[in-house]
């Protein structure tokens, strides 16, 4: 009962029957001016069905007024796609005449009934009620009015409730529209893991190199190396405005281009950055880079720079080396350098974890741990097949 007595509480309800009201009134002048056809005006409705953007319109009702205000109503808006979905679609038109009437009777006769009742207790015994002809009036029937209108409150929920349960059924999602709705929402996982590994790399790569040189200048005590620290800082924080500009953008856009990424094309910044820090870097690069497809060279720099920054963080200022190859259909890139004392376990981090799984999209692998007393960052990535990713 109290269960009831919430739901009678809610605009929810009220609206349900509301959208069930609607075809009701000119169903009941059709009725008054046809009485003998009732049955017509489905010839009508129901082949409607078949017409694709019909489900669209019912599915827009049914979200207004049978659900308002939920995030996930299940209810699809989308025009019939399927022969499956235009039978549903007259399915549900039909179920939604029967539920029609059936709400038009409940809301209308406890109330009526009410009222006959309480003209039985005043002495008048109504035709309309058959089986009290033969019963005498008396004041006791007073104590009967409020039980048809007491019933009336469990039917209108129960009805509300029924069509709704309807029209999930029946004008919910295809399989094919809950494919698509999984697809989106794994493109939008897989874009926010994407720009949290894109500002870990740009960022935390900034904020590695300016706490080394500022930990550098400090110790150092020299004006001039001071300068060029203060120097380096100021260039790797402006880039790093830029790559979290370019993320940000991303956010802001469905559809950002991914032609403003870095590539390898701009290692020679993440290099010098580094030996503006400190650090000895050992570059080699072998083999046409800047035929490297877009996406391997994007994620290839990407590698990179976690690379750079893990050594610059760890280790501080050692020497690094660094090996880029292109070759055999397949971009190597290879970061050394040596261990900072006590060996660490395997890589953990998000950072690391970032690496092996940019190599695992593009179908290549990463390993990185300890190598004869050097950390040793490696991936391979195959070129071909790239340009479609």
């Amino acid at each position: 009962m109290v269960t009831v007595l919430r739901a009678l509480l809610r605009g929810a309800t009220y609206s349900r029957l509301l959208h069930l009201w609607v075809p009701w009134l000119p169903f009941s002048i059709w009725i008054f001016i046809y009485p003998n056809a009732p049955w017509a005006p489905a010839l009508v409705l129901l082949p409607l069905g078949l017409v694709p953007s019909v489900r669209r319109v019912e599915g827009v009702q049914a979200q207004l007024m049978l659900t308002p205000g939920e995030r996930e109503p299940g209810i699809s808006q989308k025009p019939s796609a399927t022969w499956q979905d235009r039978l549903r679609t007259v399915l549900w038109l039909a179920v939604r005449m029967v539920l029609m009437v059936v709400v038009g009777y409940i809301t209308v006769w406890p109330f009526y009934l009410a009222y006959l009742l309480g003209e039985s207790a005043t002495g008048h015994m109504p035709e309309e009620l058959p089986f009290l002809q033969d019963a005498q009036p008396h004041w006791a029937y007073a104590l009967l009015v409020p039980l048809p209108l007491l019933a009336a409150g469990p039917l209108m929920v129960g009805i509300g409730h029924l069509v709704t349960v309807a029209a999930r059924r029946l004008l919910g999602p295809s399989p094919a529209e809950r494919l698509a709705v999984m697809e989106a929402r794994t493109e939008q996982l897989l874009e926010r893991t994407r720009i949290a590994r894109e500002l870990h790399d740009s960022i935390g790569h900034a904020l590695t190199v300016a706490v080394v040189q500022a930990g550098a200048a400090r110790a150092a005590g020299d004006p001039a190396f001071t300068d060029r620290a203060l120097a380096a800082i100021e260039e790797t924080g402006r880039a790093a405005l830029e790559d979290l500009e370019r993320v940000l953008g991303v956010l802001r856009e469905a559809r950002k281009p991914v032609s403003s990424r870095p590539t390898l094309a701009d290692a020679d910044r993440l290099l010098e950055s580094a030996r503006a820090s400190g650090a000895k870097v050992d570059a080699e690069v072998t083999g046409p880079v800047d035929t490297v497809p877009g996406p391997v060279s994007r994620e290839g720099y990407r590698i990179l720079q976690e690379s750079l920054t893990n050594a610059l963080r760890h280790a501080g200022t050692v020497p690094v080396r660094v090996r880029i190859r292109v070759a055999d259909g397949t971009l190597l890139l290879e970061v050394r350098n040596p261990l900072p004392g006590d060996v660490p376990g395997p890589g953990r981090g998000s950072g690391l974890r970032g690496i092996r799984e940019r190599a695992a999209l593009l179908g290549g692998r990463a390993r990185t741990g300890p190598d004869g007393g050097d950390w040793v960052v490696r991936a391979e990535l195959p070129l071909a097949g790239a340009e479609m990713r």
